[in-house]
């Protein structure tokens, strides 16, 4: 054997013990008389230590030479250490090592291999092998395997089987944009890698499977941010013969479990809130509960005073900041310029300080009076001590603005307790939105969803205004996963495709082979799908999905290491039958 005992494995009750450990040198000591060796593995670290008076000259001198992540076997004995470090678990003890033996040296690492780096991200990805053997990296990793192995046996109680989908499918014109893989075999033809495996798991429960999950990659062609990636992980689901109400039941079990047994935290109550209602509340239709300061329509208060700022806006929107009335000027002109941004859109903000006495001090004292003010204050129940930031313009773009508003004073007023989780489903969103530049129809989930039964009369009459059987789950802001129940018969189906502007002939030759398979029997039948990615992040308390993922790409959509996407040789290209626009031949 190679080694008796991992890094991290030796207690104070091992003292005595000949023990084997081999690792990688992460530190090394060198007091002249006396050397440490930090030995390090998956496990943990475990302390080395050579003394002149104990040890062999050679062996003293072998130590002296190690460098940093040189691959390391070590024999020793298991002592008690005379100064002890209570921050690592191995810390009561070390080895009085009587053997060691290189396994492998190491060059120089380009950044400190530590907790604490010296290594900018772009350099740490370029050495993401590196970067993968520090400990807060590897904690997250543990903790993706975690959720994984958690999801897989509460799915597994649930009467769930996993089944493998197709990589190679069909490029559809509807959602992201596909990655498309060239057919050597089939000229001019190509697969698409899956945005989703929807229409598979449709199939399997046409099937008779019943109950399908996946823990599967899943591939977009979009531009990339902290919590996107164009390969990405979801857990999927579908389940037959449910409704809404036993899919959130079924997966608010699953959310719990998995914040249960990964980080140890009982969850509370999971609400529902409709689409509308987080949109005029919040502004967004992923709100985070973790603070108030709900959004307020204050249009009957405010216009009519003679400011066209107001006057001549569709919509005004209010929020009580609690405490920020002590605000400076300058920090508001900041909080003015913040919502201008391009991000954000907001042409201006109006403010309002409530002071003592029922005392107001605005940016639109001309304006309004204090009893104007005082109307304001009672519409959005604001004490003294509150600052009223209020925004104007296009009903839908200021509502926006507005959510971007309402979380950026969370943060700045630090109500964002990382400690603290408030799930719930928005429900009822709207099944279709119209596209100005196309001029038709688009599902705002997918063409599969189901519309709400009572509103099936308006598919013809006002298509906008339809409700979907559709649910996110969504946590302290970041939608976890969402699904709907589907549509299982063929007619509605292609009542749907009409909506969306395809021909008879484009849907049959997109979708023929699902309408086929209506025609056997298709159960109702209903899903979701996590965003594994995400929710690992929320789990582990970061904003960025790129640190719960092995091998990330970069915000170009880059792997670094490895240098891809790369270009490929003339002869594939022609093996492929491709050729690159503007080249001549």
């Amino acid at each position: 054997m190679f080694r008796t005992h991992n890094c991290g494995a030796l207690r104070i009750e091992d003292v005595g013990k000949e023990v084997t450990l081999c690792g990688w040198v992460q530190k090394v000591r060198d007091k002249g008389g006396m050397v440490w060796i930090d030995l390090r593995d998956r496990y943990g670290v475990t302390q080395l230590i050579l003394e002149e008076s104990k040890s062999d000259p050679s062996l003293l001198d072998q130590a002296k030479k190690l460098g940093r992540e040189y691959v390391i076997k070590a024999e020793g004995q298991v002592v008690e250490r005379l100064s002890k470090n209570e921050n690592i678990a191995t810390g009561h003890i070390e080895i009085a090592a009587s053997k060691l033996e290189v396994l492998n040296t190491a060059r120089v690492p380009p950044f400190i291999i530590e907790d604490e780096t010296d290594g900018g991200e772009d350099l740490r990805m370029k050495y993401r092998y590196l970067d993968l053997r520090r400990n807060v990296v590897r904690r997250n990793l543990i903790l993706r395997h975690q959720v994984s192995q958690a999801t897989r046996k509460y799915l597994d109680q649930q009467g769930f089987i996993e089944v493998e989908t197709p990589v190679l499918i069909k490029s559809t014109p509807e959602g992201a944009r596909d990655f498309v893989v060239p057919s050597r075999m089939n000229p001019g033809e190509f697969y698409a890698l899956p945005q989703s495996p929807q229409t598979f798991k449709q199939l399997l429960m046409v099937s008779g499977f019943d109950r399908y999950y996946q823990i599967v990659k899943c591939f977009r062609d979009e531009d990339l941010r902290a919590d996107r990636q164009p390969e990405f992980t979801q857990i999927d689901c579908e389940m037959s013969f449910v409704t809404r109400d036993d899919i959130l039941k079924t997966f608010e079990g699953l959310t719990r479990q998995l914040f249960r047994e990964v980080i140890d935290t009982e969850l509370g109550e999971f609400p529902l809130m409709s689409y509308q209602q987080a949109m005029e509340r919040f502004g967004t239709d992923k709100p985070d509960l973790r603070f108030e300061i709900p959004i307020h329509h204050i249009a009957s208060v405010a216009q009519g005073k003679g400011f066209n700022v107001f006057d001549q806006a569709e919509t005004v929107l209010a929020i009580a900041v609690p405490g920020a009335a002590e605000y400076s000027r300058k920090q508001i002109d900041e909080l003015t310029e913040w919502v201008k941004r391009p991000q954000i859109g907001a042409k201006g903000m109006v403010y309002v300080k409530c002071l003592e006495d029922n005392q107001y001090k605005s940016s639109v004292d001309k304006f309004y009076n204090q009893q104007d003010l005082g109307s304001w204050a009672e519409a959005l129940g604001a004490a003294t001590g509150d600052l009223i930031l209020v925004l104007s313009g296009p009903r839908e773009k200021t509502l926006k603005a507005m959510g971007e508003l309402r979380l950026e004073m969370g943060r700045r007023l630090q109500l964002l307790d990382s400690s603290q989780f408030c799930p719930l489903w928005v429900v009822d969103f709207p099944l279709l939105e119209w596209d100005e530049e196309t001029q038709r129809y688009h599902a705002m989930h997918h063409p599969f969803t189901s519309p709400n039964q009572a509103d099936l009369e308006l598919l013809d009459k006002d298509p906008g205004a339809v409700r979907a059987n559709a649910y996110d789950l969504v946590i302290n802001g970041v939608e976890v996963g969402g699904g709907s129940i589907r549509i299982h018969d063929g007619e509605m189906q292609q009542r749907m495709f009409r909506l969306l502007g395809f021909t008879e002939e484009e849907a049959k030759a997109q979708f023929g082979f699902l309408m086929q398979a209506f025609e056997y029997g298709a159960p109702p039948h209903g899903g979701i799908a996590y965003g594994f990615d995400r929710l690992c992040a929320l789990l582990g308390g970061s904003d960025s999905i790129r640190d719960y993922i092995a091998f990330p790409k970069n915000n170009a959509g880059r792997d670094v290491m490895i240098d891809s996407p790369s270009s490929i040789s003339a002869e594939q290209m022609e093996e492929l039958n491709l050729r690159i626009v503007g080249v001549k031949e």
